[in-house]
């Protein structure tokens, strides 16, 4: 694997100096959102996904939620990720669940307790499979309630994040871990697996503490700030042509006599 991974980065810096010295002018074409294993990405018509975003797989963004530059949410491991109304994605933020079913406790609690799942079965719902469960008897999906507000570069695991909640640049948030509504939790905050952040505090540090309640104003200053987030997208928004720009882009380097070529 060690030598496949050198020959494969060799492969690709080579190439991508061939094309540095050819002197032609390179372009991508980003798809912010991208299908996954027949799960494609729901938004509403008034969802902002900025072009360098990814949104993957089974993920719903509700009515005026924002996904900003360079963020991820990934829903691809078969456990569905939900960001609700008026919530943002900032910045460099990752949004997804836990990677594989082995990260996942071994048991059904809709079964017997002493029940294995040897098979890899999962908890079943409405007649459905939804694959295996946290320690908390919960699938381990991403739901992110409304008005709420992800900070940047922040990285959200398998977690349920209730309404009205301020999420501090750079946090952490793991699986099985619940944040509940009225909450601020300040920058580079990391709650552990299986924390229950209670309701209406402010909380940071490694591991993360509680350090007071929040007054009126601190709650009120959590939906005004996610109402400014959507006021912010919903002008990106009018810049941001679905269709792409990259045609622009092209038509500025064949104006400027310049041979292009996709990367």
């Amino acid at each position: 694997m060690a030598t496949k991974a050198v020959v494969g980065r060799a492969l690709r810096e080579t190439g991508a100096a061939l094309k540095h010295h050819t002197g032609l002018e390179v372009f991508t074409r980003h798809r912010p959102t991208m299908a996954f294993l027949n799960h494609r990405p729901f938004q509403t018509n008034d969802t902002f996904i900025a072009p360098t975003a990814s949104v993957i797989g089974n993920v719903t963004n509700w009515d005026e939620s924002s996904v900003w530059y360079n963020a991820v949410v990934r829903a691809d491991s078969g456990f569905p990720i939900t960001i609700g109304f008026l919530s943002n994605v900032q910045e460099g933020a990752v949004v997804t669940t836990l990677s594989s079913p082995k990260d996942a406790i071994d048991s059904d609690p809709l079964k017997n307790v002493g029940h294995s799942n040897a098979t890899g079965d999962g908890v079943v719902v409405a007649g459905g499979e939804v694959g295996k469960v946290l320690e908390t008897g919960f699938p381990p999906v991403t739901h992110i309630g409304h008005y709420c507000s992800i900070g940047s570069g922040s990285v959200l695991v398998s977690c349920r994040v209730d309404d009205l909640v301020d999420v501090g640049d750079k946090c952490t948030i793991l699986e099985g871990a619940w944040v509940e509504s009225n909450v601020i939790l300040e920058p580079g905050s990391v709650v552990p697996p299986y924390t229950r952040i209670p309701s209406g505090g402010r909380w940071g540090g490694n591991p993360i503490k509680f350090l007071g309640d929040l007054g009126d104003g601190a709650k009120e200053g959590i939906k005004k700030k996610a109402e400014g987030r959507g006021v912010m997208a919903k002008e990106h928004t009018v810049e941001f042509l679905p269709v792409g720009s990259t045609y622009l882009h092209l038509e500025d380097l064949e104006k400027e006599g310049k041979t292009a070529i996709q990367g």
